[in-house]
């Protein structure tokens, strides 16, 4: 039986309808449009707000695998391993270089503790150590880049002719090869160091110094900016940088120069941990030695204001001390500093040198 034509044309027509349609709306409703529009309302682009933060991870990976921020984590942890076993040898070496109370080792010993008990001993460490753990490290991280600059210089140097100069028949040769690229990081590490970290030094010594008046941190903080505001923080600078200059030079000279000379001698080439805490501790005791009359002075002008009398300079403090106790005045506390200096600078180099080996050598295997 055939279909009727009616109803042939009718299904024809619904088909025709769907092909050029789109649909709005629920169920209840339809809307036929030309499918030309119904493409082109699909084709028409969302519009997102969604915003996305940069992936830092891998650069911030990159850079603490660098060698240079590898050392500076070597010298804050080698610094506050050192500083949490001898807090109380550099409260008793500060009290006696600066003239309070006992001038012998064991009577300020007892002094402290009748007056503040054992944990007067560790009066100030809690700044001692904030100061320290950066101290520490921007100072080995300084030595050691200043220390890569100057021998990649020389090298250069060396190899580049340009810097002769002739003077008529006379030929000079300008050479920067007696330059020890040791004693000039040393200097540089020093003058670094005690730039960025000079207030967390004044705060120190008021904090060891006078406890009463300085009880707290906070009121430490409040006090010397009422004094001063940020001027007094940077109080005795130009005396520090003096005393620094020489101590610190002196300090990583002598235990590169003793490290070296020791593993020629011995036919080695790296020292055990023993022997870095004994170069590292004879390097102190000579860096100590030399420059001791400069940290009395230095000294005696950072705290002479809370004993009332202070000198204008160091050269006046120098003078000082001598007019009132002679010259062995200039070496009070001498042997109080190396009891403190000689194991503080051993320990120091010997965590030094295990956590870089360490943190270098899990670099390079990464």
């Amino acid at each position: 039986m055939s279909p009727k034509p009616h109803s042939l044309s009718l299904s024809q027509s619904l088909k025709k309808e769907k092909k050029y349609s789109g649909v709005f709306g629920d169920v209840y409703s339809m809307a036929i449009l030309p499918k030309e529009l119904e493409l082109e309302k699909e084709s028409h682009p969302k519009f997102d707000l969604r915003f996305q933060l940069p992936d830092l991870t891998q650069p911030f990976r990159e850079f603490s695998r660098t060698r240079e921020v590898r050392e500076f984590l070597s010298g804050a942890l080698a610094g506050a391993m050192t500083k949490a076993v001898l807090a109380p040898l550099e409260t008793i070496r500060t009290r006696m270089v600066v003239g309070v109370g006992s001038r012998h080792i064991s009577g300020s010993f007892l002094e402290v503790i009748e007056k503040q008990g054992w944990q007067g001993l560790w009066a100030g460490n809690a700044v001692n150590m904030i100061r320290i753990i950066p101290t520490q490290a921007i100072e080995f991280a300084t030595f050691e880049c200043v220390k890569r600059a100057m021998t990649s210089t020389q090298e250069k140097w060396k190899q580049d002719e340009s810097h002769k100069v002739q003077i008529g028949p006379v030929s000079l040769n300008l050479s920067i090869s007696w330059i020890s690229p040791v004693a000039v990081a040393g200097a540089a590490a020093g003058v670094v160091s005690t730039l960025v970290c000079h207030p967390l030094e004044v705060l120190k010594d008021r904090l060891t110094v006078s406890p009463e008046a300085y009880p707290s941190l906070s009121i430490a903080i409040s006090k010397i900016y009422k004094e001063g505001g940020i001027g007094a923080c940077y109080s005795g600078l130009s005396p520090t940088l003096i005393g620094m200059l020489p101590y610190s030079t002196c300090y990583y000279f002598m235990y590169e120069k003793m490290k070296k000379s020791y593993c020629q001698a011995k036919n080695k080439e790296l020292l055990n941990r023993p022997e870095m805490l004994l170069v590292g501790a004879l390097a102190g005791f000579t860096a100590s030695t030399i420059s001791f009359p400069l940290e009395v002075a230095r000294k005696r002008l950072m705290v002479g204001a809370l004993q009332g009398k202070c000198p204008p300079h160091m050269a006046a403090a120098l003078s000082e001390v001598i007019r009132e106790e002679g010259l062995l005045g200039l070496y009070r506390g001498w042997g109080a500093s190396c009891l403190k200096v000689m194991p503080s600078s051993g320990i120091t180099w010997m965590f030094y040198e295990a956590w870089k080996d360490i943190l270098l050598v899990q670099r390079n295997s990464l």
